[in-house]
């Protein structure tokens, strides 16, 4: 698989390094081609991708991919997706940003606004781990795999997020519409200031044998 990654930064660097070294084609992008260039050389090195990890600007990013990984901070999607154009449109696109904790407001959503301003089939997943999670190989916590929620209305854009979680040895769970990508943003922001805060954020759910009567599938 092709994958455009819009961003050069810790995100890009995680993802696009375990997903060159399972054999798919990266690029990475932003705003200064050499910073772009010396990421996408390490990223490289530390994958010993059998074809090298490229760099480009947003638009050749965007052209590349067959999926599209937007990974930019929020304040910088508005700028970053206008300079990526019009390649985005009827792709699928996976949103990878936060709103952290305490700036996190529940009106505006990062997934609704790329889906808005790209006209992609937006995913939102990858967002509720610290980047050092996703550079773990694999995420595999007292023997269980992490398990990694897909919000999105496009079943061929889920598909291929889901393609790429599994390539993480990850498991990919269905969070349902692009509807409900605000409450996994808002996931994010409130499990992300229990952490900072101090708290085992994961010790405030009971596993699932212990979580009521319910259907499962």
């Amino acid at each position: 698989m092709r994958i455009g990654i819009l961003g050069a930064g810790g995100m890009a660097d995680a993802l696009g390094t375990q997903w060159a070294g399972a054999g798919h084609e990266v690029m990475v992008s932003g705003r200064d081609p050499g910073r772009s260039a010396a990421r996408a050389a390490g990223m490289t090195a530390r994958a010993a991708a059998a074809r090298p990890v490229r760099a480009g600007d947003f638009a050749e990013a965007a052209g590349f991919g067959e999926v599209v990984v937007v990974a930019v901070r929020e304040e910088g999607l508005p700028a970053t997706l206008r300079a990526a154009g019009p390649a985005l449109r009827g792709k699928p696109l996976i949103d990878v940003t936060n709103v952290p904790f305490p700036e996190y407001d529940g009106t505006r959503s990062p997934a609704r606004l790329i889906g808005e301003l790209s006209g992609g089939h937006v995913v939102k997943a990858f967002n509720l781990c610290h980047v050092d999670v996703w550079r773990m190989t694999p995420p595999v916590f007292d023997g269980r795999p992490l398990a990694v929620p897909l919000c999105g209305d496009d079943p061929a854009a889920k598909a291929a997020a889901g393609t790429l979680v599994t390539d993480l040895g990850c498991t990919p769970v269905d969070g349902g519409g692009l509807d409900r990508a605000v409450l996994l943003e808002a996931t994010a922001a409130f499990v992300i200031g229990l952490w900072f805060g101090g708290a085992d954020a994961q010790a405030i759910l009971p596993p699932l044998l212990s979580s009521g009567a319910h259907g499962q599938g």
